[in-house]
């Protein structure tokens, strides 16, 4: 799993069928602070996130075509499937 915000959405006019009604998110993976790390991903959304929102993402295909309700969707690897309300760090 990963930490990530939603950073902006993805308009498509033509996709792949499995793609077919699925929202299509930019996210980019933090650490529990907040900042920034690695490379920003393409995830399907299941959860109904919005830019600005912090979540967690799967990046293995079968739990994100779990995540997403679409068990024969080959072609979904990476998907939200969490809204992250709050992240407490325990440094002690």
């Amino acid at each position: 799993m990963i930490l990530a915000v939603v950073t902006g959405n993805v308009v498509s006019t033509e996709k792949h069928p499995h793609y077919e009604g699925q929202k299509i998110l930019i996210v980019q993976p933090i650490n529990p602070d907040g900042t920034a790390r690695g490379k920003p991903l393409l995830a399907v959304d299941g959860v109904q996130a919005g830019p600005g929102d912090r979540v967690i993402v799967v990046d293995e295909g079968g739990s994100a075509r779990q995540a997403v309700a679409a068990p024969d969707a080959m072609t979904i690897r990476t998907a939200i499937c969490a809204i992250v309300d709050q992240v407490d760090i325990d440094n002690g």
